[in-house]
């Protein structure tokens, strides 16, 4: 089921205009439908300016890429980012001040960045380890 990606060395390179050439696609996904059912997926494509593949694969990759929110995920990857902030904040004022400096606010933007990009995996990170037996402390209470 999970057919490894082509990786961006093994596509097709940009042609002599500058266009990027499509990514060579060899794996076929196939599914059975209704003539009823065909006629209403074909209605669609068209209706989209799309060729039947390309509507389905489009479909697909958005379904397969949507990711429902898991509102304990939602919350912890809030915390994990506000923790984050705070310590990196309190550190580099700290830092600033034994400097005889000011934070300055690009400092603070930095930070807040950093803590948005990290926040979903950091908190992923920590449901994992709090639902395997592993984690810290061996999954003992």
């Amino acid at each position: 089921m999970g057919t490894p990606r082509i990786p961006a060395s093994l596509q097709s390179p940009a042609s002599p205009s500058g266009e990027a050439r499509p990514v060579l696609r060899a794996k076929t996904i196939a599914t059975r439908v209704t003539p009823e059912e065909l006629a209403e997926v074909e209605t669609a494509a068209e209706g989209a300016g799309k060729t039947l593949a390309e509507w389905l694969r489009e479909l697909a990759l958005k379904a397969a890429r949507e990711r429902p929110a898991d509102p304990t995920e939602l919350v912890l990857a809030e915390v994990s980012a506000l923790r984050y902030m705070l310590l990196n904040l309190f550190h580099a004022t700290a830092q600033a001040n034994a400097e005889g400096k000011h934070l300055l606010p690009d400092s603070v933007v930095k930070i807040r960045d950093q803590a948005n990009a990290r926040k979903l995996a950091d908190a992923r990170k920590l449901l994992e380890e709090f639902l395997s037996q592993d984690g810290p402390g061996g999954g003992e209470r």
